[in-house]
């Protein structure tokens, strides 16, 4: 680089050799770039920072040693170097044979009289990949907040929905913080006016004293207890069941009321099939059960989750072929496999909640027809999750025919070629805005479109601030 700085006087009292280091110091890579673009000499700091193949850009334009997109940045370069205007970096892609494009931050400067341009580059690998993980942090965040978002709402519906009646009470002042709507049916009272209210004012004078022993015995002890009360005003004689829980810095109670007269009966008739019902009631995944025509006769919790009601009334009696994918397909080949063969498993579709949002699932049916009532089941299983676990930074088409040819079943083949052409449009204007930058004008120079079109699509797949033009 020497040799290119030694004829100019203008460096004053440095000599060519303590400027070639200085301009190697400030930079992690510097090129000496002749009036025609051609690049006359490379300098690099170190070999860990160095651009695979620097070696071989001597004597090659420096336009060709970049990627087709930074092409039009390095022309820039050069002219604001020649005009002497103000100094501006731009971020230019060099090709790299192991795969990945080595980013770096050039800046130019016109030296001499002879048209000489010394291009300063900085290494922007570390950043990109500091950018990258703070990215994924990000998605982690939000995953696990939608965790516990979905956590909160399973929680909430099987507090609501539950048969048994199950209050909140909070440990000092033992005034009740929930009540779920089994607790205000079976006190008589709605749940607005249970909460806040001592739990003690709900018994009878007798039994305000034995809960009142209770909650404290239970706050001494930590250990559950329960005794035998009757509400104030009731005939009927309760168990009330007391446990003690934290949360967050503090602790609760959570009291079950069950009626004594009631319990018997559950308990002759079988605790395992008592066990089994809460069991299928508390799964994750959904569970129905239809009559042999496919008509719901009862489902679980997590069905109701999946399909956005918050009622059982909303979907008992009516067909499960309502919330799968294909509508009078999907049902119909659950069907006539049951009839057959007695049991499915796996059988990947697609549910629709209420709201129209589709989720994938796999569906395992079973046949019971030797029952007091002939009747259908069925697993629900959601598998967006599963599906979503080789997560990509941004949408990305199949990358084999094996993988397209799972949509079909899924979808119909008009909306499969539908959702694939989007998809190629959509991740070629995300590329085209990518390489320039969000520079919208050059994107859609690039793409072969007015900027009017390129505004229409952006609206249409929510990309970028329409807010503002960029035109770097």
């Amino acid at each position: 680089m020497s040799d290119f700085l030694a004829p100019q006087s203008s460096l004053g009292v440095l000599d060519a050799e303590a400027v070639a280091s200085v301009i190697s110091a400030a930079s992690d890579v510097a090129l000496i770039v002749d009036e025609h673009g051609v690049i006359c000499d490379v300098s690099v700091s170190g070999e860990d920072v160095a651009p695979d193949g620097y070696r071989k850009w001597v004597g090659r334009a420096w336009a060709d040693t970049v990627t087709p997109d930074s092409r039009q940045k390095v022309v820039a370069l050069l002219r604001d170097a020649a005009a002497k205007t103000g100094r501006k970096w731009r971020h230019v892609n060099h090709p790299s044979p192991q795969g990945a494009d080595v980013p770096l931050m050039y800046s130019a400067v016109q030296v001499g009289k002879q048209g000489h341009v010394v291009a300063f580059g900085r290494d922007m690998r570390s950043m990109a990949a500091l950018q990258e993980r703070l990215v994924e942090a990000q998605q982690s965040m939000e995953r696990d907040y939608l965790r516990l978002r979905h956590m909160e709402t399973r929680y909430r519906m099987l507090f609501e929905m539950a048969s048994e009646a199950v209050l909140i009470v909070d440990t000092t002042t033992h005034r009740v913080v929930e009540a779920n709507p089994a607790a205000g049916q079976l006190i008589g009272e709605p749940v607005k006016r249970l909460l806040s209210r001592p739990l003690s004012e709900c018994f009878e004078p007798r039994g305000k004293q034995a809960v009142l022993g209770l909650l404290e015995g239970v706050r001494a002890a930590g250990q559950a207890g329960s005794i035998k009360a009757r509400l104030s005003g009731g005939e009927w004689e309760l168990t009330v069941a007391v446990s003690m829980f934290r949360q967050e810095s503090g602790s609760l109670f959570l009291v079950r009321l069950s009626p004594v007269q009631a319990d018997a009966p559950s308990r002759a008739a079988g605790p395992e099939l008592s066990m089994t019902h809460l069991a299928i009631e508390s799964a994750p995944d959904g569970f129905v059960v239809t009559d042999m025509d496919g008509r719901i006769l009862t489902v679980n919790a997590a069905f109701l989750d999946m399909t956005q009601f918050s009622n059982r009334e909303h979907v008992l009696g009516e067909s499960l072929d309502r919330w799968l994918g294909r509508t009078g397909v999907d049902l119909s080949v659950l069907m006539a496999n049951l009839k057959q063969r007695g049991s499915v498993r796996l059988f990947a579709t697609t549910l629709r909640g209420s709201a129209g949002m589709a989720t994938p699932v796999e569906i395992s049916g079973v046949s019971v027809p030797h029952a007091p009532q002939p009747c259908l089941g069925f697993t629900i299983r959601d598998v967006g999750r599963r599906l979503a676990t080789n997560r990509r930074g941004r949408k990305e088409l199949p990358r084999s025919v094996a993988q397209l040819t799972e949509l079909v079943g899924r979808l119909p083949l008009k909306d499969i070629v539908g959702e694939t052409s989007d998809l190629i449009e959509q991740l070629c204007i995300e590329a085209a805005l990518e390489l320039t930058q969000d520079n919208r004008a050059s994107a859609s120079e690039m793409l072969g479109l007015s900027r009017q079109s390129l505004y229409v699509k952006l609206r249409r797949y929510g990309l970028g601030d329409l807010g503002t033009d960029s035109d770097k």
